[in-house]
């Protein structure tokens, strides 16, 4: 439906080859992103680099569908998994982890983030529970209009990223500051 908020998200990530359906011409909006899917999108967008690093994570076993995408984030320093030698290529994407993604993907591009080192966050009641490692991150993407809250006043940093929510992100990061 086009009147929905984020149909617009969808369409453009799916024209894109970015995101593709679930099978059955849907794209189960509502359903869960994971940390596996969201970095070879990124890889995607790169056009599949060759490798240059080992796979430095023991749960990313090779040959997997993410095997590459992660070993190549991870060398260029987009993600820097759990710090237990862990990615959790499956585990559903939360919402400050995708953010945190799209700020160390902005830098790897070598776009302009320091607003992620003033914008305040005032007006969200739940900025307590943004991880420290999140919050120059959250305060980018707010300001550069990647993220907005899942209401006026709330950010939802632990919340799993549904594929609309990332769709949406990752739209609004082409289409704001590419």
């Amino acid at each position: 439906d086009p009147a929905l908020w984020y149909h617009d998200g969808i369409h453009f990530c799916i024209e894109n080859g970015m995101m593709n359906g679930v099978g059955n011409n849907k794209f189960d909006p509502s359903g869960t992103t994971s940390r596996g899917m969201i970095v070879t999108i990124l890889y995607r967008l790169e056009n599949e680099p060759e490798i240059t690093a080992e796979n430095p994570f023991s749960d990313v076993e090779d040959g997997k569908w993410y095997t590459d995408a992660v070993a190549w984030a991870a060398e260029k320093g987009i993600v820097q998994g759990y710090g237990n030698g862990k990615f959790g290529p499956d585990d559903p994407v939360i919402r400050e982890q995708i953010v945190t993604i799209l700020y160390r993907y902005a830098q790897y591009k070598g776009l302009d983030v320091s607003a992620g080192d003033t914008v305040p966050l005032d007006g969200y009641i739940d900025v307590r529970h943004i991880s420290t490692w999140a919050l120059p991150a959250f305060r980018w993407a707010v300001d550069a209009g990647i993220i907005n809250g899942t209401s006026k006043d709330m950010l939802s940093p632990k919340k799993d990223a549904s594929r609309v929510e990332v769709a949406t992100m990752l739209m609004r990061y082409d289409t704001k500051i590419k």
